[in-house]
């Protein structure tokens, strides 16, 4: 059984890397949801029912971490956010974490890795 209060919304602008991550989360049990762009997250009417986000740090529109700020600027600090990139740079890792960020994942990363934050991220407070 799918726990409601626990969504996670996988924000990226690529199909596979959506498929992939969206079947890896509910194979841990959770209700995922995805979108192709932080703007169709935002728009989407699921920010209410969203414990986590895992987003894609650069996609067009948007970034991860553009979202991320306007999460938190718009109230939206319960959802935990995690950042994948295939561009790990160092300034962008400090911005995400000095952001909020629960987890600064590097493509490719290993599934426990992603594992590990999402159940970190969805821990109760």
């Amino acid at each position: 059984m799918k726990n409601e209060e626990s969504v996670v919304s996988i924000v990226d602008d690529d199909l596979l890397v959506r498929e992939a991550i969206g079947d890896l989360v509910n194979s841990l049990g959770y209700e995922v949801i995805t979108f192709k762009s932080a703007e169709d997250f935002l728009r989407s009417g699921q920010l209410a029912r969203t414990a986590c986000v895992i987003a894609d740090l650069q996609m067009p529109g948007l970034s991860g971490l553009d979202l991320l700020e306007r999460l938190l600027a718009d109230g939206y600090d319960a959802i935990r956010v995690i950042l994948v990139t295939a561009y790990p740079r160092p300034e962008a890792r400090e911005r995400a974490f000095n952001s909020g960020a629960i987890a600064f994942l590097s493509k490719p990363f290993e599934e426990m890795s992603l594992i590990s934050a999402v159940r970190l991220a969805l821990q109760p407070s």
